[in-house]
């Protein structure tokens, strides 16, 4: 092969190893962010996790392969595969998420629209070209090995995952109202909401219906946009106190975009709420005894 093929398939492969591995890697730290990102791209929440968990998995996989070279060829058109599926994907519900954010790797922040395809087939003709100028596959063995190692990796970020989503101790106090408002005692359901996003006004004015528990105390927090909260609760009917300590609640309780909730018992976090869509938030609700 002339060097000039090889340069450039060494360097078309590193364009693409750095893509996916990140991409990759950044859905493992973050699996529950990333399945609240999924189920903004029409995916039903009952698969979202279960896709992140294995969309970080090929493509951590997929940037490990395409980087070393004896696995380069599986792994450009491992890449290849999924950069063609997402395509089609995008484009068969694409009426319905243009405008969407669509930021699949770090540092890239791109909306779905003419420009997202565009972007997309550059990065699949450089697996291409990683692919079609690189030596043949060797060690199946090997390769296997790597695709254990990322699993492990994956299962044991979402242990951590987990962990961190359940039994959380929430802040001392918060400020409701104006008021300090203590977290540590009752039972107390916090949710998150942007007063801009009509799905968060669906779930409130959906949650505004809920018969809930007279032990229960619903706080509603804007994470932007603070001074239309009175209006919001006004508009959708929700029965709620608001507090405006998003940033003290977040680092305790992180979550991706609103809307999102969080169930709390005597200052410990019982159960994360990052559903809205039928049937939940309420047959969560109902479970965790928070509504009749």
């Amino acid at each position: 092969m002339p060097p000039w093929k090889s340069v450039v398939s060494h360097l078309a492969a590193l364009a693409v190893a750095v893509l996916f591995v990140s991409a990759g890697v950044w859905k493992i730290t973050d699996p529950f962010g990333w399945s609240r990102m999924v189920e903004q791209l029409r995916v039903p929440y009952q698969i979202s996790l279960p896709l992140t968990l294995a969309l970080a998995i090929s493509e951590t996989f997929t940037g490990v392969l395409i980087l070393v070279p004896r696995f380069r060829r599986w792994g450009a058109w491992l890449a290849a595969v999924l950069l063609v599926v997402f395509m089609i994907y995008i484009g068969f519900n694409y009426s319905a998420l243009i405008g969407k954010d669509c930021s699949c790797f770090p540092w890239v922040k791109r909306t779905i629209g003419p420009g997202f395809f565009a972007g997309d087939l550059a990065m699949l003709l450089a697996a291409l070209i990683a692919g079609w100028w690189a030596r043949p596959t060797e060690s199946k063995r090997s390769a296997a090995v790597v695709l254990g190692a990322v699993a492990v990796f994956a299962a044991v970020s979402y242990g951590s995952a987990i962990t961190h989503q359940t039994g959380v101790r929430a802040p001392d106090t918060i400020n409701v109202g104006g008021k300090p408002f203590s977290l540590q005692h009752g039972r107390i359901f916090l949710f998150f909401y942007d007063p801009q996003c009509s799905h968060c006004d669906q779930a409130a004015r959906h949650m505004a219906n809920y018969r809930w528990k007279d032990n229960v105390t619903v706080i509603a927090i804007p994470t932007t946009e603070a001074r239309w909260a009175a209006s919001f609760l006004n508009d959708t009917g929700l029965k709620a106190a608001t507090s405006l300590d998003v940033e003290t609640l977040r680092k305790v309780f992180p979550f991706g975009d609103p809307p999102f909730g969080v169930a709390i018992e005597n200052g410990r976090e019982k159960a994360p709420i990052p559903h809205y869509d039928e049937p939940e938030p309420g047959e969560t609700l109902r479970k965790l005894g928070y509504i009749e």
